[in-house]
């Protein structure tokens, strides 16, 4: 067994997209992968067709945003896993509209997921990380921490993300822990499609119209997200630390 095969992962938002995708390339990598999703009926998909192609996961359900239910997820992680080293907080949702008909909770919901989430779970795993003196944290932000229209809840959520990465990888990088941010541009996923349909758009043609504005012609995919986890995760990364990469198809977002 490789160092790489003996370590584990947890990934949040694992059931679908970026997620889903990012828990299936670590496990073809080697890693022993963690699906965490608010259910874990749907974080079973994953883990289940990670195990089929000779894999090792397991699914576990827990609403990040709650304090005693990251520290139950992480300890039955490591319990059933072993100590996780590597952190994927990909969690999200969004609650977008402008800001005079954003409500309180629209707000609290979005920065309760992606930001006090993202919170929790480094702080629960970090134990571990530091106790085996390696560790990496990759947080994904999105190109609309630069500002996005009807986004006022997401982008500061996305925003936030980055500070709080350049912040870790300060504080974490004597332990040898690495903490890195990748921020995606437009990826084909049922997260944008819900996007097109709150504004009355065939997917079709929106997904048409947004690749003609990305310079390599194409929508994102959760498999190019993923193939950015996979180098910031790796024993190659590790003088890698506190970075923001777009990866969005072009310079601009």
């Amino acid at each position: 067994m490789t160092q790489s095969q003996a370590r584990v992962a947890i990934v949040t938002g694992g059931a679908r997209g970026i997620g889903a995708a990012t828990a299936q390339r670590l496990a073809a990598d080697g890693l022993a992968v963690a699906v965490v999703d608010l259910e874990e009926s749907a974080a079973k998909g994953t883990a289940d067709a990670i195990a089929a192609t000779g894999g090792t996961a397991l699914a576990v359900g827990a609403d990040v945003s709650d304090a005693s239910q990251v520290e139950a997820a992480v300890a039955r992680v490591a319990e059933e896993l072993g100590a996780p080293t590597i952190l994927v907080n990909n969690a999200g949702i969004t609650r977008d509209n402008l800001i005079f008909k954003m409500t309180e909770s629209d707000w609290d919901a979005v920065m309760g997921v992606h930001l006090k989430g993202s919170f929790l779970m480094t702080k629960a795993v970090q134990k571990h990380m530091v106790d085996a003196r390696f560790g990496r944290i990759v947080n994904l932000s999105s190109t609309s921490a630069l500002g996005n229209r009807g986004q006022a809840n997401y982008s500061t959520a996305k925003a936030g993300l980055q500070g709080f990465t350049k912040t870790l990888a300060i504080e974490l990088g004597k332990f040898g822990v690495t903490a890195n941010c990748i921020a995606p541009g437009f990826i084909a996923s049922d997260m944008t499609k819900n996007t097109a349909e709150r504004l009355n758009i065939p997917w079709d043609e929106y997904l048409a119209a947004r690749a003609k504005e990305i310079p390599v012609q194409r929508a994102g995919a959760p498999e190019d997200i993923a193939n950015m986890v996979s180098f910031f995760v790796g024993e190659a990364a590790g003088f890698v630390s506190g970075q923001v990469i777009y990866v969005a198809g072009g310079p601009k977002a």
